[in-house]
């Protein structure tokens, strides 16, 4: 979206502001890439442990400690959703999973907020979190949505897990995951039903405009619709379908964009199951994550090994996601 804003934007501050932050993002990516390629099993904890820092608008990592395991809510909101949030998913991948922290073990979940002045994004950068506040004009603070938190430690998990590589397919996958078990995070969090959900990645983070469609900053149910702004943001350029796969090579090979079409999927299975999306196919796309992929694993790979995975649930499970993926062109 902010390359989107770089080459859009009318507004020559929005556009400079983008670039600032696109350089920031690429050199946080590699520095999670870096430190994914040794991520080693930490001493296991058997509680929840989190720190939250604040980073007083720099980026130096992690900054002043604020809150920590067990304190008192402070007066700072960021602080306190980086906090709760943090919580949430933790306890989602305990309680519906078994699994400690995202490296399986109890890692200590460190966030720093306040990241840098303006700063447009969240990041899980191999070891720990970290917010920006958003700019007030396209974005609200980072810390706003629970269902980016849970996408962005999720990206934790993968690291220590299936370690997809971060360009095209397998980059897409990646960030597809993160969306999957963001938004179950957010469904287990206010138990919703598959037909409860609203499959939005992010409702909430983008400031509202009048005239402009700026919903969310994705759609699972309908991949292309999340947001519509012209003159920043450009138009949400996710396909639901393998015929509109993005070619490009912008945005590593399209990890953002051709995420939909792996998104869009298990809405449908999830959907087609009913009841709690998490019962059947988020364990199933779990499974597959930690069990069943390799770094450099395709979107055929993936829907392989998803609808093998279902056999285990079931004919009516199997049937759900294959007719999912043939649905999305795979």
């Amino acid at each position: 979206m902010l390359e989107q804003v770089a080459v859009n934007s009318r507004d020559p501050e929005l556009r400079q502001r983008a670039m600032q932050n696109i350089y920031l993002q690429g050199q946080m990516r590699g520095l999670r890439i870096g430190i994914g390629q040794f991520a080693s099993v930490a001493p296991a904890l058997t509680k929840e442990r989190r720190e939250i820092y604040d980073a007083e608008h720099g980026t130096a990592l992690p900054g002043r400690p604020v809150r920590s395991e067990g304190d008192d809510p402070t007066s700072d909101v960021a602080v306190n959703e980086a906090y709760d949030y943090s919580g949430d998913t933790y306890e989602f991948y305990l309680d519906v999973l078994a699994r400690r922290s995202v490296d399986g073990q109890g890692l200590e979940l460190d966030s720093s907020v306040h990241y840098g002045r303006d700063y447009d994004n969240a990041f899980w950068n191999g070891q720990q979190m970290v917010y920006g506040d958003g700019d007030g004009v396209l974005f609200n603070r980072f810390t706003k949505c629970l269902d980016v938190v849970g996408h962005e430690l999720t990206h934790g998990v993968t690291q220590y897990t299936a370690r997809l590589a971060y360009h095209d397919q397998p980059g897409a996958l990646n960030e597809s995951i993160s969306d999957v078990f963001g938004s179950l995070v957010k469904q287990y969090h206010e138990k919703q039903t598959a037909d409860q959900a609203d499959w939005l990645i992010g409702q909430g983070l983008l400031v509202l405009k009048p005239g402009a469609n700026r919903t969310a900053l994705r759609s699972m149910k309908a991949p292309g619709t999340a947001y519509d702004d012209p003159t920043t943001i450009g138009k949400d350029p996710q396909p639901a379908n393998m015929k509109d796969y993005h070619h490009g090579t912008s945005d590593n090979g399209g990890v953002h964009i051709n995420s939909g079409i792996p998104n869009h999927a298990f809405y449908l299975a999830a959907t087609a199951l009913g009841g709690y999306a998490w019962d059947t196919a988020g364990r199933i796309w779990y499974e597959v994550l930690t069990t069943r992929l390799e770094p450099e694993s395709s979107f055929p790979d993936f829907a392989s090994a998803t609808t093998a995975a279902a056999e285990a649930y079931g004919a009516r499970a199997k049937q759900a996601v294959a007719e999912a993926w043939k649905a999305v062109g795979l």
